[in-house]
């Protein structure tokens, strides 16, 4: 499972470029495969990105000439459009009115519907994300004042997205109805700040103020923070996984603690399926926290039983089958001693396809484990997600096609247990009907266009069909 998309906005400042660098390290785990940041010193525009991690693509050269007191900057996993440089945000298109630069966390439902139109009237894309669609519909608005012009765009997007645009000198901050990725403001002194995370403001030192809104448009610009509401109101959709899995623990996520969550999460999950053992201890590092939680509930000491190497990313190479069959003993190696003929719970935050479990879990039945009971803190994954999770399709989920017994044979532990779905809605700092849960129910809060084959993909129109 991977991330995907972290965004920031800064308005006001100096040495804007700056810190948005700052910010984006701070999201860094939100994507790894690309990054950028483009600036505005009021009369010229700069931009600087690449594929990479955030700090081996900006070195002080760089950000020395991302000049001027507004910025926007995108950190990438590409859940919609390939890996290539063409794909790498923030987009920036210059026309006869200016420039318009485009940062999207998030994922359209109605894509290629929109894209279709757009050629159907004319309109050359240059690349296949989606944040192209929104810059496309700005310039053919043809009214001046570009307050209106985004207004419509609300209505006209389905699906996912919290965007950062940067028009000109002035930042345009928007969030779906349904508010499925978070957003959130900021300020340091007159400088105004929106990022995915309150991770990236307390990067920066800078007060948290608020979050955005779902269906809000913020306007940053000289006069200061602005904001309306579009017309297109709906029933919330937080995405739960930003507290199972995705988000930054010391981050707050839709108002509310991610630490205390997961924790909360490892509390039901103790409640829900005891088991008598020597020692609980996590999967780092998403699952520290439920561990902790569930060791704090059932009276079980809580041990580091896995030593993470944090030099492994996702940019690993694995040119061999020698090298991947190491690819887990690389990343989490068990500590013996800590191990060796204990009866050990490890708690998971989710099983997507079962494989990287099963490795870990060979892993230590060589350091000498007993037994081992394997704790999920969220339900069974059975459903695809098109909100912008990577595992678009039923046949990537295990659990989408086998049973707990089968699930927990492949992985070749003693017992398993997932947290119930309403022990997972009822551990929420949140009220229950907040959440999009539809990657455990296949209930999705919105209307699903299928994505089309690539063969098919240039005859498609979308009418907006339901997910069989």
């Amino acid at each position: 499972m991977k991330e995907y998309c972290g965004v920031v906005g800064i308005s006001g400042h100096k040495n804007a470029s700056q810190l948005a660098y700052l910010a984006l390290y701070a999201l860094q785990h939100r994507g790894e495969e690309s990054a950028g940041i483009v600036s505005f010193d009021g009369k010229k525009v700069h931009l600087h990105k690449g594929m990479g991690l955030v700090g081996d693509l900006f070195k002080e050269p760089d950000l020395k000439k991302l000049k001027g007191s507004i910025a926007i900057g995108h950190v990438r996993y590409s859940t919609t459009g390939s890996s290539t440089i063409k794909n790498v945000q923030p987009l920036l298109i210059n026309h006869k009115k200016g420039f318009i630069a485009v940062a999207h966390n998030g994922n359209l439902t109605n894509s290629v519907a929109l894209r279709n139109e757009l050629e159907d009237n004319g309109s050359i894309l240059q690349t296949t994300m989606d944040s192209e669609l929104i810059v496309h519909f700005l310039v053919r608005d043809h009214k001046n004042n570009y307050r209106e012009k985004v207004r419509p765009i609300v209505s006209r997007m389905e699906g996912a997205y919290s965007f950062v645009i940067m028009i000109n000198d002035a930042i345009y901050a928007m969030r779906d109805p349904h508010g499925f990725r978070p957003l959130c403001i900021g300020k340091l002194d007159g400088t105004y700040i929106v990022a995915s995370e309150t991770c990236a403001l307390d990067m920066l030192q800078a007060e948290y103020l608020r979050d955005v809104e779902p269906g809000e448009i913020v306007i940053l610009d000289k006069n200061g923070l602005t904001s309306f509401k579009a017309p297109q109101q709906t029933n919330h959709a937080f995405c739960i996984f930003e507290y199972i899995y995705f988000s930054r623990p010391d981050s707050n996520i839709f108002t509310k603690s991610v630490y205390l969550t997961r924790k909360n999460l490892g509390r039901t999950l103790a409640k829900e399926h005891p088991i008598d053992a020597d020692m609980v201890m996590p999967i780092p590092d998403s699952g520290t926290y439920a561990a902790l939680g569930y060791a704090e509930e059932s009276h079980i000491p809580l041990e580091m039983g896995f030593v993470r190497n944090h030099y492994i990313g996702r940019t690993f190479i694995q040119p061999s089958q020698l090298i991947r069959d190491f690819k887990v003993k690389v990343k989490l190696n068990p500590i013996r001693d800590v191990l060796k003929g204990k009866r050990v719970v490890i708690v998971e935050d989710s099983i997507v396809r079962g494989t990287t479990s099963k490795g870990r879990v060979r892993a230590l039945r060589q350091a000498g484990v007993k037994e081992i009971h394997m704790r999920v803190s969220c339900p069974p994954l059975i459903s695809p997600c098109f909100y912008g999770i990577d595992f678009p399709t039923k046949k990537e989920l295990v659990a989408s096609h086998h049973t707990v017994e089968e699930i927990k044979n492949f992985i070749g532990v003693d017992s398993l247990k997932y947290l119930s779905l309403d022990g997972m809605l009822n551990s929420m700092m949140l009220p229950r009907e907040e959440f999009c849960t539809a990657c455990f129910t296949g209930k999705y809060p919105t209307t699903i266009c299928k994505p089309p084959s690539k063969k098919a993909l240039e005859k498609t129109r979308c009418a907006g069909l339901d997910i069989k």
